[in-house]
């Protein structure tokens, strides 16, 4: 399947299909250096697959997990491809999951001002929504994604084919963030994750929430309204990952996708409905519930990029396929982690 992203007078392809990954030359240009970013916890065989088809390909891995998404790796991997020799007609292609998406994406971003980015995600969370929508980032101190652009890929290519590699615990994180999409724009999505056969429908679930994102997307490029409904769960998830995510040297804790199913549940306004969404998280795999430092998480939260002004925009769920935004006070977050 093909998907096309259409924004203003640009574009850029999205292909889903099974071992999409060994065919990239025929959907990409890599006659030419391709700096090709990994990390150590993606199978070594899928970026050198990549590198087969280059005609001059550089592999670049950094250590797995969020830590990676700091301006000191981004500042080695820019020495590297310069180093390399690499000019603005070359491209970067990132081969893994969201840190390294967002990592390889912003060093494409802002290489001698702009070089070509293709992103090949391996993993359910970055399949699902982290390799659209152009927002690359990497991480300042404990603030998440907080310095970054919007730089918009060439091609992205997802191959389901890829997750068989994956952790169970990590397949399931990353269907979180389409349980995230299904709540506020597809009843047909959350009712699979209700009763239907996930691993023989995961094709189906990657293909619905990527027309959901790029339908967003297309409308909102760089979050002036309508895309702030993609931060469902996010703000509160965000904080329960500042204090028990799996970050730097913190091996034991909850993933990215865990964290911001925790954060969506407070903002479920129909209680039928969060009982649903509970029920689904159960069949799953997803947290229902988890113990956090409140105080912690919301002094985290207080920080959050998204707070201005004294406020911050909060993406309610009044009922399945419903949605609203919120301008809240800050003091609402207090209520909101307390449970008040």
């Amino acid at each position: 399947m093909k998907l096309t992203m259409r924004l203003g007078e640009r574009s850029y392809d999205i292909v889903l299909k099974r071992g999409a990954l060994a065919n990239l030359g025929q959907l990409a240009n890599l006659a030419r250096k391709v700096f090709i970013v990994t990390d150590s916890g993606v199978p070594p065989e899928y970026a050198a697959a990549v590198k087969a088809q280059c005609a001059e390909g550089v592999i670049y891995t950094v250590p797995q997990g969020e830590s990676s998404k700091s301006l000191k790796t981004y500042e080695a991997l820019l020495c590297a491809m310069l180093e390399a020799g690499f000019g603005r007609g070359d491209a970067v292609v990132a081969v893994g999951g969201g840190v390294v998406g967002d990592l390889a994406g912003f060093a494409a971003a802002t290489y001698m001002r702009g070089v070509d980015f293709i992103n090949c995600p391996t993993t359910t969370l970055a399949q699902i929504d982290s390799s659209i929508g152009g927002k690359v980032a990497v991480d300042l101190g404990r603030a998440k994604n907080i310095v970054g652009a919007f730089w918009q890929p060439k091609l992205v290519v997802v191959d389901p084919a890829t997750l068989a590699t994956l952790p169970r615990r990590h397949f399931v994180n990353g269907l979180a963030e389409s349980v995230k999409m299904s709540l506020t724009s597809d009843a047909e999505l959350f009712e699979l994750f209700e009763t239907g056969d996930v691993d023989a429908e995961i094709e189906t679930i990657i293909r619905r929430s990527l027309l959901i994102k790029k339908s967003v997307v297309e409308r909102d490029e760089t979050e002036q309204g309508l895309r702030a409904i993609l931060n469902l769960g996010h703000t509160l998830g965000h904080g329960i990952e500042a204090v028990k995510g799996v970050t730097g040297r913190r091996k034991n804790g909850l993933y990215h996708g865990e964290c911001v199913a925790l954060g969506m549940l407070p903002m479920i306004e129909d209680k039928r409905l969060q009982k649903r969404v509970r029920a689904v998280y159960r069949r799953l795999g997803l947290p229902a519930r988890a113990a956090y430092d409140k105080q912690k998480v919301l002094a985290y939260m207080l920080h959050d990029k998204k707070a201005r002004g004294g406020q911050i925009t909060l993406v309610k769920v009044p009922g399945l396929g419903c949605w609203r935004l919120d301008k809240a006070p800050l003091a609402e977050l207090e209520r909101i982690v307390m449970g008040k």
